[in-house]
């Protein structure tokens, strides 16, 4: 058994592992064609840009959009990026959010390039900033007693957590509809535990009650700290305590934020102070002096490059100041919020002391990984972990960290020590036929579906296209596999059962597959990788799971938390496709061939074609 010190220093070698895969993967673009980098989901190309601005602490800004389909997987809301153009030196940025199709970004440097109209692209870049906040943090935890003593606590196989203390009253439910899985796990948050564990398969209402838990510890006075890993989980919890707390900061990027969430944000806190008014005449100030700098673009003689270095040096001086003014009203604005809301790195950035808050809540934390996870439990001495470790696990890009376990959340890893973990156990998305494999090979049949959505039809089918022929493909341009037998059969099934296309989604655990659904189609349908798709959901879903080869082998299909994600997102219907003599060389894949059987829901795909 590993001692701390060494379970610290094996997080801290899984970082530099995954540093250097970042780095290897980004060296290599420079010889890889950009139209190669396209196909293979590591640039964004070409580039329209429709606006432009200078945001904060007046870093030039712009939105763009993809006139043609990209594979988009890879860019996420905070990634680190380059924008390219071809012989031009590439400037360092931020995705500032993204939806697939149209996205903003944040430039690390004075102002636009000349070519940035051109048809610039986006390249993935390593993430050198969260992985300085992973080190830091986890040198934190070593040099911190109490962290070091919490760390213990997660990493042993005999945890044990304080005496409860006692509760004089019963909460007076502000959500009186709260079933009692969702009232044991409040209960739970509120007994005033070290670490407490919420597990929320899909459907059960996770916000719902994690909500209440956070509207029942404002009542009492507490200050909570809620963060996610990725900035959609955040606006989405933040969204759904609209007018429940007077006091919310959302802390981080407001590039995409919703309207409703702009009011919470450090800019529409300022909106009409003398401080924004003040920092909007320097934002002016800093524009003239661009276009006074600009002049000189095409003279070079020494009088002329002098005066734009002058020039563009007070430039720098008003940013330092606007960011030094919007820091000092972020962290007011943080000691008088009842609730702040933020990602790991956004809560690291914006400087939150240490133990100044009551309660630490982290969502979705089946997709944090462990060091993450640490940078934001210092913040308080209670800690709340939400989410389900059942679905996918945190992206991590070297092969070497992974097989070392650096893909096991912070979730995954309390789950396996903690005693106090709470499951909410009623879902309330799927009918009975789709919930029910997933709650007998993920959730010991734990997971129950009410009365309204018993099954009242075929809610199920499984096409089975063994012997028809339809192999696998690879080829160089769409680097993965792709399977277009199954695909013709999407298009026939659409036909035959009447789909009303703008209530489905088609999703794959391969990109390439995707690329293929979005060419051939209705435009109506949504089609995503499984990976993009997780936490949403739809009337009906067409999985298609492509592998078919006579060597048996699923590939990563056998990843069975990834076809758990895929199987809970229909609300109505689910449809999946695969071949049998190939997916049951996996007995996850014989079980649920076995489970369609028994519900009269397999089918073969002749029955289509002939």
């Amino acid at each position: 058994m590993k001692s701390t010190n060494e379970y610290i220093d094996h997080l801290i070698s899984c970082i530099h592992l995954e540093e250097k895969a970042q780095k290897e993967q980004f060296d290599a673009l420079g010889s890889t064609s950009l139209k190669e980098l396209r196909h293979a989901g590591l640039a964004l190309h070409p580039l329209r840009i429709k606006r432009r601005s200078y945001g904060f602490a007046d870093y030039p800004e712009f939105n763009f959009f993809l006139p043609y389909p990209n594979d988009s997987s890879n860019f996420r809301d905070g990634a680190q990026i380059e924008v390219f153009f071809p012989g031009e030196e590439s400037i360092k940025a931020i995705l500032l959010g993204f939806d697939g199709r149209s996205g903003d970004v944040r430039l690390l440097t004075n102002d636009f390039p000349d070519w940035i109209d051109d048809g610039a692209a986006l390249l993935l870049a390593p993430d050198a900033h969260t992985t300085e906040v992973m080190l830091r943090s986890m040198e934190k935890v070593r040099q911190t007693p109490s962290l070091n003593a919490l760390f213990t606590t997660i990493h042993s196989t005999s945890s044990e957590n304080p005496p409860l203390k006692n509760k004089t009253t019963d909460p007076k439910w502000f959500n009186v509809g709260l079933n009692a899985s969702q009232k044991s796990a409040v209960e739970g948050i509120l007994a005033e535990k070290e670490l407490v564990i919420v597990h929320g398969p899909p459907g059960t209402g996770k916000t719902t009650t994690l909500v209440e838990a956070v509207q029942q510890l404002v009542e009492e006075g507490k200050r909570v700290l809620v963060c996610a890993p990725g900035n959609a989980a955040v606006d989405h919890f933040a969204k759904s305590l609209l007018g429940k707390v007077k006091r919310m900061v959302r802390i981080g990027n407001n590039a995409r934020i919703d309207e409703s969430l702009f009011p919470y944000t450090i800019e529409g806190i300022l909106k009409d102070s003398d401080q924004a008014k003040e920092m909007k005449k320097m934002k002016i100030r800093a524009e003239e002096l661009r276009k006074m700098a600009h002049q000189y673009k095409r003279h070079f003689g020494k009088d002329e490059r002098d005066q734009r270095k002058l020039l563009m040096n007070e430039v720098r001086e008003i940013r330092s100041y606007i960011r030094k003014s919007r820091e000092h009203e972020e962290r007011t604005a943080i000691e008088h919020a009842q609730v702040i809301l933020g990602t790991p790195v956004g809560i690291w950035d914006a400087y939150v002391p240490d133990n100044s808050m009551d309660v630490v809540l982290i969502d979705e934390a089946g997709q944090c990984l462990e060091p993450l996870a640490w940078a934001v439990l210092s913040k308080a001495e209670r800690r709340v972990l939400a989410g389900d470790h059942l679905q996918l696990p945190p992206t991590v890009l070297s092969e070497e960290a992974q097989k070392k376990g650096f893909n096991r959340s912070i979730l995954e890893i309390a789950c396996a020590t903690v005693p106090s973990v709470f499951l909410l156990n009623i879902q309330y998305r799927m009918r009975s036929a789709i919930a029910g494999f997933s709650s007998q090979q993920f959730y010991d049949n734990k997971l129950l579906t009410p009365d309204s959505l018993a099954d009242i039809g075929e809610h199920l089918l499984f096409y089975d296209t063994a012997g028809a022929g339809f192999n696998e493909e690879t080829n160089e341009e769409r680097p993965g596999y792709a399977n277009s037998g199954e695909m013709n059969l999407v298009v026939q099934l659409i036909e035959k059962l009447v789909l009303n296309c703008s209530k489905a989604a088609f999703i794959s655990p391969y990109s390439s597959q995707i690329a293929l659904a979005k060419e051939t189609l209705p435009p109506e349908i949504r089609c995503s990788t499984i990976d993009s798709f997780q936490g949403q959901e739809m009337h009906t879903i067409i999985i298609s799971l492509v592998r078919s080869n006579e060597k048996g082998q699923v590939g990563f299909l056998s990843d069975h938390r990834r076809i758990n994600v895929a199987l809970t997102r229909a609300k109505e219907r689910l449809i999946v496709i695969g071949d049998s003599s190939t997916l049951c060389s996996d007995s996850f894949f014989s079980s649920l061939i076995e489970y369609s059987e028994k519900l009269g829901a397999y089918h073969s795909c002749f029955e289509l074609m002939y």
